[in-house]
């Protein structure tokens, strides 16, 4: 499965941006998909997940209530929408598919090239 995110940008605090990552298979529509992000010198951290048929969606702490995952299983694409975004928010978002409903990136094996997300304060 390939994945390919995309929908970053330069962003003002408050604002809000929505990512999207397409696959490539339709097999895609089996697994979990993940976002996770990685600041600069930081370690890739998790930010969201939605199960394969998107009825069951997981949040880190820090963006619950700002960030919301969603897919599109007969566009094999799945979503972020992010609102009220912080400086902190800013990272490489990377999106990934795995078979279990973790948040831990070693589970994921299939990863996307990343889009950058800046928010300026």
């Amino acid at each position: 499965v390939q994945l390919q995110a995309s929908g970053g940008g330069l962003v003002q605090a408050g604002g809000s941006l929505r990512l999207s990552c397409a696959a490539s298979e339709r097999t895609y529509n089996n697994y979990v998909m993940g976002w996770f992000r990685q600041a600069p010198g930081k370690e890739r951290e998790f930010v969201a997940a939605i199960s394969s048929s998107g009825g069951r969606t997981y949040y880190a702490d820090s963006v619950k209530g700002r960030f919301a995952a969603s897919r599109d299983n007969a566009k094999n694409t799945v979503y972020l929408q992010m609102n009220s975004l912080k400086p902190e928010d800013t990272a490489v978002y990377y999106c990934a598919a795995g078979p279990f409903e973790t948040v831990t990136p070693d589970t994921y094996a299939y990863w996307g090239q990343g889009t950058q997300v800046t928010v300026s304060s």
